[in-house]
């Protein structure tokens, strides 16, 4: 399929061919039909784009702080190789489009039907793209006498009604909108139905004549004499009720306009991006409020609602940013006696074919743009079914099928990935079509599928990398290995007993194996510790430090049904690298938390026994600085002591003397990647052993059984679990 594309390193557009994405089992695949170009939202992005390293640090210095911060942690060379991927790696642009439903997920039922006719947001989501899969929650039927050229701005004026919202607005209130640009178009109209009185305010006449023909009572151009007393001696002399800002500049001028027009207490909200600095004294004096609308409504930045499909009690939220986008299309509808009209709003139709000229139109400012619409007319051509190599490739050769290709998969197991010998780098899945195909292109892969049958069917791939969500990781690994693959998953392996007990399944009777991304205990560092603890006698005790620090509470990690938490999905780490550590097997764990107050846990103390009688003590947090060294391990044992700190440096204490050794910061990726590639070319099983990868796996599913029941936990070797 075709979609638009742009470079955040360059700011050029273009209309490429990319992988059709993958259909969710809560979402909606659409053939679009219609989508609106914001035009002052993709300029600002095309700006950004521009500029070069040091003006994007000016313009964004919360990304710098971040990047500031992941070179403590992480290191010059990871911050910068990730750095330069980002911002090479192709940005869809959209948020606005209708379209028809041309498949519906297999968790839906009754909401949508194939062939129903909906209006699409969100970025990254509505794309302009032949094809678009879209969250239940970001899509809405379009009313019969709607066509798509006009439901495609029920993602622009949800954003204008949400910040009508925020006013709280009364009959017979008067409201000023400043920019009259397509938000505060709508903004006007909206409020006029509503029952408010608006007045509209623009530089641009032209605009300023279209608002008052669409219903505004009052229309001005700000650079006209006397602007302000004409808007009091309208309100008789009290000043507006409220103020919506919806310019897009750098000026701090509508603020300054705001102050001067506004009544006592009045309401103000910002929808547009403008400059910010306001006068402090008129603010104060007649005590405005601001508010900053958040985009579409309740719901937005909400990854349970936009994602997951959580509803919102309506009793308590009312207008989620789909049910304003639901109540636009319907004022679109000549159904309503007093309808929204979108149709006067639009200036120009290009075919999407066409999408290019479109925006080198609107960016030049050739023409008096205000809509612009770009029209689908021709159909998806269907992908043709994938033809597969008839042989397998040759035991010297490790042929890579990529399920999943997101940050980690793109910035960190990708590039070290390219540089090992005797591997073919076949075809490449991603549930966003254009990851897969810029995959594809940046590292070389034959193919940028739209299936993971594409790979699991195809007989010239001996070897699958799994870096999906983790929700998936056992099943993709389990349909891999009954294919006869050799399988990298990324950790964790799953995230429940019986799912692991079903990959150990399906890996017994499969002429495959599978090797999960525990990489800790292939790093160099790591490594050389081994070698000492192997001399030191008797049990061991060992204390882990992990100064985890904290990520957003909407991710997608701290979802149980997807993530597992953190302690399955990052913690699993130190366990695996103390099972590596003790060569013995693990007998029981018992774990405690901070109480936060929040259902996930990412803050705890687990305590380790094994069988040769060693004790591992695993303190895992993320209340602390991310700046300050993440992680620090001390192992004791036999008279000596070993401490390592931050994958950097090694010191070994005996005999009263210590000797220190320095390693370039690895965490082993590199490491544990070569030796799955060479297993697989020499067909000798698995790097770590199946059944310790499995054991490790288990007692991190047995942490969350131990915080929940406050007890210690028996894990056998399998990691079948039984209550002390």
């Amino acid at each position: 399929m075709k979609q638009i594309t742009q470079k955040p390193n360059k700011g050029n557009l273009n209309l490429d061919e990319v992988a059709t994405p993958i259909l969710g089992r809560r979402e909606l695949l659409i053939r679009t039909k219609a989508s609106l170009i914001s035009s002052g939202t993709d300029r600002l992005v095309r700006d950004f784009a521009k500029k070069n390293i040091v003006a994007k640090a000016q313009s964004r210095p919360d990304l710098v702080k971040k990047v500031l911060s992941k070179i403590k942690s992480d290191g010059l060379q990871a911050t910068i190789q990730s750095v330069v991927s980002r911002l090479d790696e192709p940005m869809p642009f959209g948020y606005s489009a209708a379209g028809t439903v041309i498949e519906v997920g297999s968790e839906i039922q009754g909401a949508f039907r194939v062939g129903d006719r909906v209006a699409v947001a969100g970025a990254g989501v509505a794309n302009h793209a032949e094809l678009n899969v879209v969250p239940r929650n970001l899509a809405s039927v379009i009313p019969e006498d709607v066509d798509f050229t006009e439901a495609c701005y029920g993602t622009l004026s949800s954003i204008a009604m949400h910040s009508i919202r925020n006013l709280n607005t009364q009959f017979g209130e008067v409201v000023a909108v400043i920019g009259l640009g397509l938000i505060g178009q709508l903004a006007c109209q909206l409020l006029r139905i509503s029952g408010v009185r608006v007045i509209g305010l623009d530089y641009n006449q032209s605009r300023v004549d279209l608002a008052k023909s669409l219903g505004a009572e009052l229309s001005l151009n700000i650079s006209s004499n006397n602007l302000v007393e004409n808007i009091l001696s309208h309100t008789e002399g009290i000043g507006c009720d409220g103020i919506i800002i919806a310019a897009a500049t750098k000026s701090n001028e509508p603020f300054e306009l705001t102050s001067d027009i506004a009544r006592d207490r009045a309401n103000v909200c910002m929808v547009g991006y403008s400059g910010t600095t306001f006068p402090y004294a008129g603010f104060m004096e007649k005590e405005l409020s601001l508010t900053v609308s958040r985009s579409y409504g309740p719901g937005r930045y909400d990854q349970d609602y936009e994602n997951r499909d959580m509803k919102y009690p309506e009793g308590f939220v009312r207008w989620t940013e789909t049910a304003n986008l639901s109540e636009s299309l319907r004022l679109m509808s000549g159904a309503s006696p007093n309808n929204l009209n979108v149709k006067a709003l639009t200036t120009h139709v290009y075919d999407f074919e066409d999408a290019e000229t479109a925006y080198k139109s609107i960016f030049q400012g050739s023409e008096n743009h205000l809509g612009v619409v770009l029209s689908y007319s021709n159909e998806v051509k269907a992908a043709p079914d994938p033809t597969f190599s008839v042989t397998r490739p040759a035991g010297d050769v490790c042929s890579i099928g990529l399920i999943g290709a997101g940050s980690f998969a793109k910035n960190v197991l990708l590039p070290e990935l390219n540089k090992l010998q005797g591997i073919k780098l076949h075809t490449v899945i991603s549930k966003r079509g254009n990851s897969a195909s810029y995959v594809k292109e940046k590292y070389n892969f034959l193919i940028a599928g739209s299936s993971e049958d594409e790979i699991f069917e195809n007989p010239a791939i001996n070897a699958v990398i799994i870096t999906t969500q983790h929700d998936s990781h056992s099943s993709l690994a389990s349909k891999a290995l009954s294919k006869g693959k050799c399988v990298f998953v990324e950790k964790p392996l799953g995230l429940s007993i019986a799912e692991l007990e079903t990959v150990a399944k399906t890996a017994r009777s499969s002429n495959g194996f599978f090797q999960v991304g525990f990489n800790r205990r292939f790093a160099p560092i790591f490594q050389r510790a081994k070698s000492e603890i192997d001399n030191l006698g008797g049990p061991k005790h060992m204390v882990f430090r992990i100064n985890a620090g904290p990520i957003p509470e909407g991710s997608w990690i701290q979802s149980p049904a997807e993530g597992g938490g953190r302690i399955i999905g990052e913690m699993c780490h130190f366990i695996d690298l103390a099972r590596y550590f003790v060569g013995s097997p693990i007998v029981s764990l018992i774990s405690d938390s901070t109480r936060k107050g929040k259902d996930f846990c990412d803050d705890v103390a687990t305590s380790i026994t094994f069988s040769d009688g060693s004790l591992v003590s695993i303190s895992y947090t993320s209340l602390g600085d991310s700046s300050y060294p993440k992680e620090s391990y001390e192992i004791y044992g036999g008279g000596s002591v070993l401490t390592i700190n931050n994958l950097q440096k090694l010191s070994i204490t005996s005999g009263g003397k210590t000797k220190t050794i320095r390693y370039k910061r690895e965490k082993g990726i590199k490491q544990e990647l070569n030796e799955f590639v060479r297993s697989v070319k020499d067909n000798n099983g698995p790097p770590i052993d199946e059944m310790e990868a499995l054991e490790s796996s288990a007692a991190s599913i047995s942490i969350i059984e131990s915080l929940q029941k406050g007890q210690r936990i028996n894990i056998n070797k399998f990691g079948k679990l039984a209550n002390d």
